[in-house]
């Protein structure tokens, strides 16, 4: 499969399967939108053996190629199909879609559970407006976890992780800091059980920094690899979804704080997380805002909410939307020439190696490699599963007993959604969030349409920067 677009300037063709990125001259750009047609009906290679690949010779194409660029002289789409077999040849253009035969060796293993999330805290300190946590307490009651039944969930990981050495957990919440004693105990628990049982714990921490404070600073850099501070931006939209209990905002209270946060860590392991709704549908500016204060590492997302609250992304949205992220590709673009790089979270991507194929195509792992915590010790596949009674998977004293359910999820990849089987991006976003197609379709191997277009963009512009990164050099 072959995809193109045009960006910046940019003539973009992408070989879809093979990971092939080719910016492009006009002509070879129209002819692979040619050949891609014409490929639905003859073959344009042929494989020799496993390890070589023969472009069919420019005579068997070229009265079809003559028909669909007349604009062009036959000398010049001569010489542009020279370069096209090139490509092809090297296995870079019109390479075999299909990994089925991986994708059935994967689905073979026995799942390990690498990650966990840990719910420590389902109350929290703010009242964000569009929080999917029901105000932190999950739709349940407000609770926190004990260090009795962390300690049982940390105790879980190491037998579920079985052989896997390093292990991730991320002290979730609500506001993980309103139960900072436990955090602190279950972080001493998991350094006890890392000699013992070959084990390295990589703890995170997610805060909206209300409770932060300069020596839960110190403990945070010594302790966590990474750090998610929770600001959205500028302050009237930071204010106007993340007010405090009382209603008074919470944007002057906490960005001291995390500007010295950021600053401790050296600008690194660490990313300021911000939300972005139909009410600020000029969201670049807000990520313009947060580089300007010296943030250098960014992530703001779409915020995922029922069509019915008035702050959810519409259909109406989305071209402006992606304008948006152009925008800000280009800005972060000139930023990068001025020497004041910024990272954008969702434009990170990695052409020359990446994810390997089994997280290609099949994501995150929630469900299977990846597993949260409530407060109680229940399991869930993810943190916005939590609470619902249809996702309980178990316990930490038990693990895992509704092996249905991990099954379900063992089997979610891009090959089991329909529409992103002919999808260019399918390898990038790994068929998306179950999560999201959950709350949208009521099937995890459904897709969240809006999600999935805004994410496409980004996919584009991260490549744009790629090419645009590249010319300049």
């Amino acid at each position: 499969m072959v995809y193109r677009f045009k960006n910046n300037g940019y003539n973009i063709v992408m070989d879809v399967a093979g990971g092939g990125i080719h910016v492009v001259d006009d002509i070879v750009y129209d002819m692979t939108a040619a050949l891609e047609e014409y490929s639905k009906t003859s073959a344009i290679r042929t494989v020799i053996d496993e390890d070589e690949v023969r472009a069919v010779p420019f005579e068997d194409v070229r009265d079809y190629l003559k028909d669909h660029l007349g604009s062009y002289d036959e000398a010049d789409i001569a010489e542009a199909y020279e370069e096209v077999a090139y490509l092809i040849e090297q296995q870079s253009l019109f390479t075999d879609d299909d990994y089925s035969d991986q994708l059935a060796a994967m689905q073979k293993r026995e799942n390990v559970v690498k990650a966990l999330c840990l719910h420590v805290a389902h109350d929290c300190n703010l009242a964000c407006t569009y929080c999917f946590a029901g105000k932190g307490e999950y739709h349940g009651n407000r609770e926190l976890m004990s260090a009795g039944t962390g300690k049982k969930a940390l105790d879980f990981l190491v037998r579920a992780s079985k052989g896997r050495r390093n292990l991730e957990v991320d002290f979730f919440g609500g506001e993980p800091l309103m139960n900072f004693d436990v955090v602190k105990e279950l972080v001493a628990y998991g350094r006890s059980l890392e000699e013992e049982f070959g084990k390295k714990f990589r703890f995170t921490l997610t805060t909206n920094g209300v409770l932060l404070d300069d020596d839960i600073l110190d403990f945070v850099n010594k302790e966590m690899s990474n750090l998610v501070l929770s600001i959205d931006g500028r302050k009237s939209v930071h204010d106007r979804m993340r007010p405090r209990i009382g209603g008074q905002g919470s944007y002057d209270l906490i960005l001291p704080k995390f500007l010295k946060a950021a600053a401790s860590r050296g600008q690194m392991n660490y990313y300021v997380r911000g939300t972005y709704t139909h009410y600020n549908t000029d969201f670049a500016q807000d990520v313009m805002h947060l580089a300007d204060l010296g943030f250098e590492q960014i992530s703001v997302e779409p915020v995922v909410a029922p069509k019915e609250e008035g702050y959810a992304i519409t259909e109406d949205d989305v071209d402006r939307l992606c304008e948006q992220y152009d925008i800000l590709a280009k800005y972060l673009l000139e930023r990068k020439k001025r020497g004041k790089p910024v990272n954008f979270f969702h434009f990170m991507i990695d052409l020359t190696g990446g994810p390997c194929i089994s997280k290609r195509l099949t994501g995150c792992g929630s469900g299977t490699e990846y597993l949260a915590v409530a407060p109680n010790g229940d399991l869930y596949p993810c943190h916005q599963f939590v609470g619902m009674d249809d996702f309980l998977m178990g316990n930490v004293d038990e693990g895992v007993t509704n092996t249905a359910l991990a099954e379900k999820f063992s089997a979610v990849n891009v090959y089991s959604k329909k529409e992103c089987r002919s999808c260019f991006a399918k390898y990038y976003c790994s068929g998306g969030c179950a999560a999201n197609a959950y709350n949208f379709t009521g099937d995890i191997n459904g897709v969240y349409d809006i999600g999935c277009r805004l994410q496409k963009k980004r996919v584009e512009c991260a490549i744009m920067m790629k090419a645009a990164e590249s010319d300049s050099l």
